[in-house]
């Protein structure tokens, strides 16, 4: 079947000062995410894309209109514009929502989202359960799969513009894992992941793929000398601002 590049949104001020956006409106990529997304637009620009699918977030159409502008007037120009589908849009966490992470962190729900991710559910009106952001999110891949290869042949390559925890639920239903383990993989703004999905089980060709420098490699006791806060144990909720 058809092969899914999965791209998250470039930085955002949110990302950079540890708000988590959610569904907050008016959250822009910043100058390093808009550098981000052009940077991404142009490593990717020779790469075949039968459609350029998006989140219906002000960050994620940006990175993603990026992408499919880089495109234009060239033989793999787009035969349509940037698609949004509302189910690769980010986890909707309610109360939480526009929250600083470092507060977040105080609240009895975070260890259940850190290690019992499965039956999280955010609080207050509209929040989400993350098993229902993964299910819809899994069930758009599959749809975009099945309507890609019908309309462009199996050997077609879309690409899809979303959120961290997004893109890691979806990245852990192809890896076969359990919900529950889903804090233990990283997506970096802007960074690609791929996916073959194949006829009996995906294959996970590429994750968290950034393309830059090596700085997140640096001892995290390197870093606190360098007046960088130490890393911990828990995920970033909502995925980060990435690597310093």
């Amino acid at each position: 079947m058809a092969t899914l590049l999965l791209v998250r949104h470039g930085r955002t001020t949110a990302n950079s000062s540890g708000v988590l956006a959610g569904w907050a409106p008016g959250v822009h990529l910043d100058d390093k995410g808009k550098e981000q997304a052009a940077a991404l637009a142009r490593r990717i620009a020779e790469v075949p894309l039968a459609a350029v699918v998006s989140s219906p977030l002000d960050r994620c159409r940006e990175t993603a209109a990026e992408i499919a502008a880089a495109r234009e007037g060239t033989k793999l120009a787009l035969d349509a514009g940037v698609q949004v589908d509302d189910r690769v849009g980010e986890c909707r966490y309610g109360d939480w929502t526009g929250q600083e992470l470092k507060k977040l962190v105080k609240d009895p729900l975070w260890p259940v989202v850190q290690n019992h991710p499965s039956a999280a559910v955010f609080p207050g009106e509209g929040g989400e359960a993350l098993r229902d952001t993964q299910a819809r999110a899994v069930e758009a891949v599959r749809d975009w799969n099945a309507r890609i290869e019908a309309e462009h042949g199996p050997d077609a390559q879309y690409l899809v513009c979303s959120h961290g925890d997004v893109i890691k639920a979806i990245v852990a239903d192809a890896l076969g894992m359990h919900l529950d383990l889903f804090q233990r993989i990283m997506v970096d703004p802007c960074s690609l992941t791929v996916v073959n999905y194949g006829r009996m089980r995906p294959f996970v060709a590429r994750l968290n793929d950034t393309g830059g420098a090596v700085t997140g490699l640096i001892p995290a006791a390197k870093r606190r000398r360098r007046g960088k806060s130490a890393a911990t144990d828990d995920a970033v909720v909502g995925g980060g601002a990435g690597a310093p």
